[in-house]
């Protein structure tokens, strides 16, 4: 039998911990003995071995047939502090919240609200000509062609900027990098814009709506949409840390960290299990709206990932990352064998995907 993921450990190779990972999984692809449980945690130890310590951490979550089986932090959550990373501490999950303002949307097209192939303007009427034809659909797929509001961003700001200054930066542009629907590029403005959509339609504050209609109803009780002049702070909250002339400093925002449907959440891995555990039910979205959630709409960057609606498919998997200034996240699902693996991590430093992917090889391999 051949080995089929070695290309995938690129990212991964600097590390002792990582070369046992691929001899053992190599072996087991081989034809060789699986692995037992005790020798899975042993190769996922050492994997995560670079977050341990006295260093910004990381949280690991292993979901085997909706059963957490590595549930578990690594390192700080908070070095100034001292205090340790685990289960229930808190991360920045950047653009992985893109799946929960894409749900949002989902709800609203449930409750009959709205319909994804509504015109932009109908909802945020203060776009401009240019948008006539850029749909909910689009946003969702990244496939509206917005300019990126990043790039609009006045040279020299240091004030950060909100939802509502993101709208006002688009709304002056009347140009679109392509016809809507022609092409796919990823556009945080976009996931901004369907977070503004959700209010108007549903008439709650988005992270009032996500509250109350997804981490209530499933239980995240530690889940949040932060928003820096309003609401509840953040519980158990990690840090974000980058490496700075050799030394970890904290950068944990930025001038865009206030923005909200691309990236406002904040989540630990014991309530993301309860997340994915909920994507095989009709729980919180309907069949239908889970169908459309995971069908891929348009090539995405990479030619080996579709784009679904909050999602990149690749082969067997759904599958996103997460990155901000000091923040590195991901979740992997692999909804056919029922496991999902999740990485957290409060630092800039390493982008976990490829970590993820090998651990989720551990345990697809037995």
């Amino acid at each position: 039998m051949t080995f089929p993921i070695a290309r995938r450990f690129a990212g991964v190779r600097a590390c002792l911990g990582c070369l046992l990972a691929i001899v053992c999984v190599g072996a087991v692809a081989q034809g060789g003995a699986p692995l037992t449980a005790a020798q899975r945690e042993a190769v996922v130890a050492a994997l995560m071995k670079r977050y341990s310590g006295d260093v910004p951490g990381a949280s690991l979550l292993v979901v085997e047939d909706g059963k957490p089986v590595i549930e578990r932090g690594y390192g700080y959550a908070n070095l100034e502090q001292h205090i340790k990373a685990g289960p229930d501490t808190d991360y920045r999950l950047a653009s992985v919240t893109k799946q929960f303002t894409a749900a949002s949307i989902l709800l609203l097209k449930q409750d009959g609200k709205l319909h994804l192939d509504d015109p932009v303007r109908k909802w945020l009427p203060e776009l401009p000509a240019s948008d006539a034809a850029i749909t909910i659909r689009h946003l969702l797929t990244h496939s509206s062609g917005l300019i990126d509001y990043e790039d609009l961003i006045p040279p020299g700001t240091t004030q950060q900027i909100d939802d509502n200054d993101v709208l006002r930066l688009i709304a002056a542009q009347h140009r679109l990098y392509f016809p809507p629907g022609s092409a796919h590029r990823y556009s945080n403005g976009g996931y901004v814009l369907l977070g503004l959509i959700v209010q108007r339609a549903s008439g709650m504050d988005l992270a009032d709506f996500m509250r109350r209609r997804i981490f209530e109803p499933l239980d995240m009780h530690h889940t949040l949409l932060y928003e820096h002049d309003r609401g509840p702070q953040v519980p158990n909250r990690a840090w974000g840390y980058s490496l700075i002339d050799g030394k970890w400093t904290r950068t944990d925002q930025d001038v865009t960290s206030a923005t909200r449907g691309d990236g406002g959440v904040y989540s630990n891995v014991a309530d993301l299990a309860r997340w994915d555990a909920a994507l095989y039910s009709d729980k919180l979205l309907d069949a239908d709206s889970r169908k459309l959630m995971f069908t891929p709409k348009d090539p995405a960057d990479d030619p080996d990932t579709d784009y679904g609606f909050g999602w990149r498919i690749s082969g067997d998997t759904v599958w996103h990352s997460g990155e901000s200034i000091g923040f590195r996240n991901v979740i992997i699902r692999w909804p056919g064998q029922h496991l999902a693996v999740v990485i957290l991590s409060n630092r800039n430093h390493f982008k976990p995907y490829p970590l993820a992917l090998t651990i989720g090889e551990l345990y697809l391999l037995q």
